[in-house]
């Protein structure tokens, strides 16, 4: 119990979020300072103080105070308390959260890490078309929209869905959605998406009712056979495979972009450079089935 006599479920978010900076930082870093997290949150000295005495009460063997670096340090017994801190929550937290204010330096980075990232185009709908997105799917209503599809439909004519979701590719969003017109659940690409009004019909349909929403699929990936063995070697390293295949588990609407997004080979006779595209799907005929389009 901690001195002050706080337990985890006493503290409120804002101080939660400094707490878990303060743990971020000691186990990654490797160091905690009082100025670190007055910088960062843009608290006084007295108050970072205060939070620092606060995460020690409640984890008192986690930090070790080191005089001649004026800061705390991961004691050997450090276990997380505010934080999952693997590699895949870290470096996505550290990526959201680079800049504080100011240009771009190291002692304007909250972990003192310098990320970048491709400067893909944005895909992206205007705020009014957005809000609406999200208000229907909320709501459980319906959507009135002007859809701009890449098929051979009469481009620009109103639509009516019903929204249950958002889904990132990583190179754009859309919307899970039942297409009333069209009687089936399909996936609409926000950025194509030009007029949106909801409606105060409410949705009939659900995600539940969504069997390739909900229907969970494993895709086994191989290196590409035109690699070498080093190279192999190297890329299930990288994935961290075992059994010679990367074994991923996705929902069956999402199979296509994942394999767009990995770029994966996915031709019948691996006849792609295997430069660019490294992996290819070793339960073809299990996983075509759910999206015959990503496959050539």
């Amino acid at each position: 119990m901690a001195s002050s006599g706080k337990t985890l479920a006493d503290i409120k978010w804002n101080t939660r979020q400094r707490l878990q900076y303060i743990e971020l930082m000691a186990y990654y870093t490797g160091i905690v300072t009082r100025s670190d997290i007055a910088r960062a949150f843009g608290i006084s000295d007295a108050a970072a103080t205060k939070d620092l005495k606060l995460y020690g009460d409640l984890a008192p063997d986690n930090l070790v105070y080191k005089h001649n670096v004026f800061g705390f340090i991961p004691g050997i017994s450090f276990k997380e308390l505010f934080n999952e801190l693997s590699a895949e929550k870290v470096l996505k937290i550290i990526a959201e959260n680079t800049p504080v204010t100011g240009s771009p330096i190291e002692k304007n980075l909250i972990f003192g890490v310098s990320v970048e990232a491709l400067p893909l185009p944005l895909r992206l709908p205007s705020k009014p078309i957005l809000a609406q997105i999200i208000r229907a799917l909320k709501n459980h209503k319906k959507l009135e929209i002007v859809y701009r599809s890449l098929s051979e439909r009469e481009s620009d004519e109103r639509r009516i869905i019903e929204p249950h979701s958002l889904a990132n590719t990583g190179l754009r969003w859309h919307a899970r959605a039942y297409s009333v017109d069209t009687f089936d659940f399909r996936d609409f690409v926000l950025s194509r998406i030009t007029k949106a009004r909801v409606s105060d019909e409410q949705a009939e349909s659900s995600s539940m009712y969504d069997d390739d929403w909900v229907e969970i699929v494993t895709i086994h990936l191989a290196p590409h056979p035109g690699l070498s063995g080093k190279q192999r070697l190297g890329l299930l390293t990288d994935y961290k495979a075992s059994d010679d295949l990367i074994q991923i588990e996705v929902k069956r609407s999402l199979v296509g972009y994942l394999l767009q997004r990995l770029s994966v080979d996915t031709t019948a006779d691996h006849s792609l450079n295997p430069g660019a595209y490294q992996l290819v799907v070793a339960n073809r005929d299990e996983i075509e089935p759910f999206a015959g389009w990503a496959f050539l």
